[in-house]
């Protein structure tokens, strides 16, 4: 009788588990549907930053994965889960633990590679070491960053991408929430004479989530924290004509005259062979603004900013607008490097912009470039290295780009200052870390 009633007890219960699976399954496809029917215009808005940051895996992966899908889904193990995740829907404690992946694009929006966001972030603290960097500076490059946001979002929607941070919960929002704090906190501490509060630790720990970021880079495995490069703009003599000594040009594109993209024809050997010059093929379609020695063009088409101090008595500052659409290919020299940009004169030195006209101003020593697809533009970074048997925490702002950014989760690029030579720039930059510790800071 005991027998006959414990199998009748197993039955009922099997079935009603049975049941309560089938209800809460048709119960989440139901959501799902009525997720999916949103508004047209609303999916054609948020198409394309769907389709970059959450690029999907291909048929064939699906196809191959599809079997060990199905057996995963009918196992026991599996069943009894997901019932105890019915039963506790708000426990967000056992979805922080699952493990997220983000796929990772290129500059040209292309997937390359998928990575693990909770082996690259985790939760950290600052330690007990004053923040180093210039008060005005930072509030500089902060407030023209957040206004980037503000005035350029509709038209480059790739700054509203979550990036490697989303796996973390963190959404542009908390972004601009973090920017927009660390701005009023900066006017307040600047307007009252005082040492800013975002210099003390304390202050960053209470009141921001800190991230650490460790290195992941597909070559060398082994580094764990982040490859620190340093990137300056550099003084140049130059000529608003060519001559013997002046010789290699650098070109404006004529916005009248671009509708056929006829510079992405062109690598910088062919630019160099004179197409533009008179007497080239190409002769009047573009304009030139000064010339350089080849050094000096070398140095403003890695730097991305040059100073030019013309015989004439006169200086001013030129940025890079358009290049030819060739990818910068690391390891190779610069002068064997087949892209090649075309410049703007500026008022100021800029970093991140989709077009010329929109390009963020900012400032040295609290700028960092950075891959703003998969990182993401204005993420605040801390940096710890230790010099003299001390810790020094250095404060910056990811407000720059640049070719070897796209993609690259393992550098930071920061920004040293303007000087008059190679000689001069390496002197300064002596005292910065070639590797450090790096930490995300977002506002709680």
């Amino acid at each position: 009788m005991r027998t006959l009633f414990s199998q009748k007890l197993r039955f009922t219960l099997g079935f009603a588990a049975l049941l309560f699976v089938s209800l809460a399954s048709s119960r989440l496809y139901t959501h799902t549907k009525n997720q999916q029917q949103v508004p047209k215009n609303q999916a054609e808005q948020n198409l394309s930053f769907t389709q970059q940051e959450n690029s999907a895996p291909t048929q064939t992966q699906l196809a191959s994965a599809y079997p060990q899908f199905i057996a995963q889904r009918f196992s026991p193990t599996f069943q009894t889960s997901f019932i105890a995740q019915q039963l506790a829907p708000h426990s967000r404690q056992s979805l922080a633990s699952i493990p997220v992946t983000y796929p990772v694009i290129d500059e040209w929006q292309k997937y390359k590679f998928s990575v693990n966001g909770s082996q690259i972030l985790t939760s950290a603290k600052l330690p007990n070491t004053k923040l180093n960097f210039n008060q005005s500076d930072l509030l500089s490059v902060l407030v023209n960053t957040r206004k980037y946001f503000q005035d350029y979002s509709s038209e480059d929607p790739n700054i509203l991408r979550k990036g490697l941070l989303g796996t973390q919960g963190v959404t542009v929002q908390d972004i601009l929430k973090t920017l927009d704090f660390m701005i009023t906190v900066l006017r307040e501490d600047i307007a009252n004479n005082r040492a800013t509060r975002l210099q003390n630790t304390s202050f960053i720990n209470t009141h921001f989530r800190v991230i650490k970021w460790s290195a992941y880079n597909p070559s060398n495995q082994k580094q764990n924290q982040l490859r620190i490069t340093k990137y300056a703009v550099f003084t140049h003599p130059g000529s608003r004509t060519k001559t013997s000594t002046f010789n290699t040009p650098i070109y404006s594109l004529k916005e009248d005259n671009i509708a056929d993209k006829f510079y992405t024809r062109y690598t910088k050997q062919d630019v160099l062979s004179g197409i533009y010059e008179p007497g080239g093929k190409e002769h009047g379609r573009v304009k030139p603004l000064a010339y350089l020695t080849r050094n000096g063009l070398e140095e403003a088409l890695m730097q991305g900013t040059i100073l030019i101090n013309f015989t004439d008595g006169s200086q001013a500052f030129f940025n890079v607008d358009r290049n030819n659409g060739i990818s910068y290919v690391r390891g190779l020299k610069a002068t064997a490097q087949k892209r090649y940009w075309y410049f703007r004169q500026v008022d100021a030195i800029k970093g991140y912009g989709h077009n010329i006209d929109a390009k963020i101003s900012i400032k040295p020593g609290v700028t960092f470039a950075g891959d703003v697809l998969n990182i993401g533009l204005g993420r605040v970074v801390a940096i710890e290295h230790t010099k003299g048997g001390r810790k020094h925490l250095q404060l910056g702002v990811i407000g720059d780009t640049g070719g070897a950014f796209l993609p690259n989760l393992y550098q930071l690029d920061y920004l040293a200052g303007t000087f008059r030579n190679q000689q001069e720039f390496r002197q300064h930059i002596r005292q910065l870390p070639e590797y450090a510790t790096a930490y995300f800071l977002v506002k709680k």
